[in-house]
């Protein structure tokens, strides 16, 4: 019965050796090399291939400008919020796409000017010596380099190859719309003069040299028209962050392929934020003179009516006369019509401003409230928070899709509108009261006008209509006065700490280094997975640790590879290390028979788990060394089945153990000798139908008998002990047993087979042999029982097959001998 510890091979052969993959990694170092050749090959390639990236930046600051002239007669802007809400409110607008489709349609980023490089078309935007003046509201062709060759100063060849590049999209940059170009699929080829206006189908505009322009006949640019929303799609990337320290300073950063397009792209985004910023600070005072001037364009003709209406009544009249009966009257009248006419004015505005305000929900426009003369605190603060408000919204709208966000704006102005509402109706009920003063003072002095002669009753009439006139025109004129000097003495709040600025530098990629350290772990990494997968994959025996892991069978010798080119490896070398490795066999084995007490004629079987594992060469190897220590040697060949072992001593197969075993030959007619001295061979002769009856017979017993008469040692050469049962047959004959196991070859589960027919007692004094050994670092292992092979500088006079060193091998052999 089997015991559980027979399977204690499987045990050992799950567990993974560390040190032996480590020195099978050293193995493969050509693999290594040759990984790391690759990727730092492609590595090399995609850096050559890539375009440089640049990085520029600029910094600003955003603070509050307050009006030197400011007053609160003047009370024409207001304060937005504090500095904080300004920075969050300027980095928004610098992301957002409005902002940037003002800069883009300025700068005409659209237009790419490009010349053909080694693997890809080069941004030469800034250094071109040229650029086009495009009709925006013509199209232009989408999307395909346009090729111009400079034949002289003063002409260019354009071509456009549309057998090629058969698009022909226009696009229309007034309104970005797009339509399709009546063009044949033929290459378009023709000369024309700089600053010759181009009306072609696909292109409409001119080319003008710059200022700086040299060199550049013979030279070819080309020029693409890109889409517009994609072209600002790409700078809304912009990075634009405030200083932790300081969050008054906004640092702007962008990237890109052109060095010079991210100087103007920065300088220009943040020209137009101040201009923007510095026309919505202005927004009262435009709306207030936008205002001012529709009131004066319609009084200019009442007063010129009422002018020419008192000349008229002056003509022909004693002046002086007329004015001396009324003239205080005619002044208190007066004054009473211009209060009356601010009232008026007022309450008009208020009426105007709930209508507006009930009617509409954009405020951005509203004139401010002091136009009208109204100095009411309440009402003021609340248009500018309006108007504050409605305008943020209005920003937002391009660069946040947040309806959340949206609603709260709402929510919050509709706030401010309920309480601005409540404050006009209480203003207008304190005016009301005024009003009706006034109206009745009006009253009573027009009633004091009636008692006067009728003639002074007209003038007073007119002169009153012409000096109210005069008085409001006035008025108008100097609160005009007053906005303009508050437009012009407004400054941004947005300037320039840093401007951006090509100093050299500022290159950012692409990044070389990581490339190539990237090609370096992958280099490492590949081989090292490969070399991994092989090793957990391989199940052949590649080391004698791998045998001693797998089996208590002692491991008898390590055989190296055949260095001859028949199987005498040990005759025709006598002193190289593969036949060192077949004398520590052979003293090992006289060891083994020393202490089993076995004397006379020894027998020693080979056998193997299969074919191919070097089963016959050590055979005729172990033999050799007998006979070569003059002991009486007979090799018998008893693989019936694939008979070799003739061959290499140039002997035939006519007759041998088959002949003998049917009684067809005697045991001298079977035995042959070699040329190898004290070492006959008897080969196995024809291949019978039935090899495994004939060993089984009697026959096989006496020629075994016979032979050890005759010979110190027999060496059987058997059939693989895992394919037949020949050479368990032949067991009972032999007084040691060797299992040939070949390095990359032998499964590790055929041992399981021969340790089964151990323990079982199938197979005695059995010993294993480990064949095709190279000592080199491939299977792992550089130790062991390496016969022949550890001898270092002091077996170099022994061995007769020395290899001469060279190469970095060499140099390492005079370090160590230092």
């Amino acid at each position: 019965m089997l015991d559980t510890k027979d399977f204690n091979f499987l045990e050992s052969q799950a567990s993974f050796d560390f040190k032996g993959f480590l020195l099978r990694l050293v193995g493969f170092w050509k693999w290594f090399v040759l990984s790391l050749v690759v990727t730092f090959l492609i590595a090399y390639n995609v850096n050559i291939r890539k375009e440089k990236i640049y990085g520029m930046q600029s910094s600003i600051v955003v603070k509050e400008e307050n009006n030197p002239f400011f007053t609160s007669n003047t009370s024409l802007v207001f304060n937005w919020g504090g500095v904080s809400d300004k920075v969050q409110t300027m980095i928004t607008t610098l992301k957002s796409r409005s902002h940037n489709e003002v800069v883009v349609d300025k700068l005409e980023y659209y237009i790419q000017y490009l010349q053909k490089g080694k693997y890809y078309y080069e941004d030469v935007y800034g250094i071109a010596p040229f650029y086009i003046q495009i009709d925006k509201n013509k199209g232009q062709l989408a999307g395909t380099p346009i090729k111009i060759k400079f034949i002289s100063e003063s002409k260019f060849e354009l071509s456009v190859d549309f057998a090629q590049n058969p698009s022909k999209t226009l696009i229309h940059y007034v309104d970005n719309s797009r339509s399709q170009a009546p063009i044949d699929n033929v290459a378009f080829t023709k000369i024309f003069k700089i600053d010759e206006e181009l009306n072609l189908p696909f292109l409409n505009g001119t080319i003008h040299l710059k200022p700086d322009a040299y060199g550049y006949a013979g030279k070819e640019y080309y020029i693409r028209f890109d889409d517009f929303n994609g072209t600002v799609g790409r700078y809304r990337g912009i990075d634009v962050s405030a200083d932790m320290k300081a969050q008054s300073v906004v640092t702007l950063q962008i990237q890109g392929n052109n060095i010079h397009r991210l100087v103007e792209y920065l300088n220009e985004t943040v020209n137009v934020l101040r201009k923007t910023q510095l026309d919505r600070k202005n927004q009262f005072a435009t709306n207030t003179i936008r205002f001012i001037d529709s009131t004066l364009a319609q009084m200019e003709g009442q007063i010129k009516d009422a002018e020419s209406e008192l000349k008229d009544f002056r003509r022909g009249k004693n002046v002086f006369e007329i004015e001396g009966g009324g003239e205080m009257l005619t002044q208190k009248l007066s004054g009473y019509d211009i209060q009356k006419d601010e009232l008026d004015r007022k309450l008009k505005y208020l009426n105007n401003l709930r209508s507006y305000l009930v009617k509409n929900s954009d405020f951005s426009r509203l004139p401010a409230p002091t136009v009208a003369g109204i100095d009411e605190p309440n009402i003021i603060a609340n248009v500018s928070n309006l108007i504050q408000l409605s305008t943020k919204r209005d920003e937002l709208s391009y660069s946040v899709k947040s309806t959340k966000m949206f609603s709260e704006f709402d929510v919050e102005m509709e706030a401010i509108k309920n309480v601005l509402l409540e404050n006009i109706e209480s203003y207008k009920t304190f005016l009301q009261v005024d009003m009706n003063q006034i109206t009745r003072n009006i009253a009573r002095a027009e009633g004091e006008v009636s008692q006067l002669p009728e003639i002074q009753q007209d003038y007073i009439k007119i002169a009153r209509k012409y000096d109210l006139k005069d008085k409001i025109y006035n008025s108008f004129l100097q609160k005009r006065s007053e906005a303009e000097i508050v437009k012009a003495a407004n400054v941004s709040d947005v300037e320039f700490i840093d401007p951006a600025k090509d100093v050299g530098g500022g290159l950012r990629g692409p990044k070389t280094s990581i490339n190539y350290i990237l090609a370096a772990l992958l280099g490492f990494l590949i081989p090292l997975l490969i070399v991994f997968v092989l090793t957990l994959l391989d199940n052949n025996i590649n080391s004698s640790d791998d045998i001693l892991k797998l089996t208590k069978i002692p491991l008898i010798g390590v055989v190296g590879k055949k260095n001859t080119e028949n199987n005498l490896s040990v005759f025709e070398k006598p002193k190289s290390p593969l036949a060192e490795s077949f004398r520590a066999i052979r003293s090992s084995l006289q060891y083994l028979y020393k202490k089993t007490n076995i004397t006379g004629a020894k027998t020693v079987m080979l056998t193997s788990s299969v074919s191919g594992e070097g089963k016959t060469f050590n055979s005729i190897n172990l033999a050799t060394v007998f006979a070569l220590s003059e002991k009486k040697t007979v090799l018998v060949g008893l693989d019936l089945r694939k008979p070799r072992i003739f061959g290499d001593f140039k002997i035939d197969n006519v007759t041998g153990v088959v002949n003998y075993l049917i009684g067809q030959k005697s045991l001298d007619e079977v035995i042959q000798q070699t040329h190898i001295p004290y070492l006959d061979v008897i080969s196995s002769g024809p291949i019978p139908p039935n090899p495994s009856e004939l060993l089984m017979g009697e026959s096989m017993e006496e020629m075994i008998n016979e032979l050890k008469l005759r010979y110190d040692y027999i060496i059987l050469d058997t059939p693989p002990v895992g394919l037949v049962s020949d050479a368990l047959e032949l067991a009972k004959f032999c007084d040691a047993t060797l299992y040939v196991t070949r390095q990359g070859f032998t499964k590790k589960g055929m041992l399981s087979v021969i340790n089964e027919k151990h323990k079982r007692g199938e197979l005695h004094n059995i010993s294993i042999i480990l064949n095709g050994y190279q000592n080199q670092s491939r299977y792992g292992y550089g130790y062991g029982y390496g016969y022949g092979y550890g001898y270092g500088a002091y077996g170099e006079g022994y061995h007769d097959d020395a290899v001469e060193v060279k190469g970095w091998r060499k140099y390492l052999k005079k370090w160590r001998k230092k």
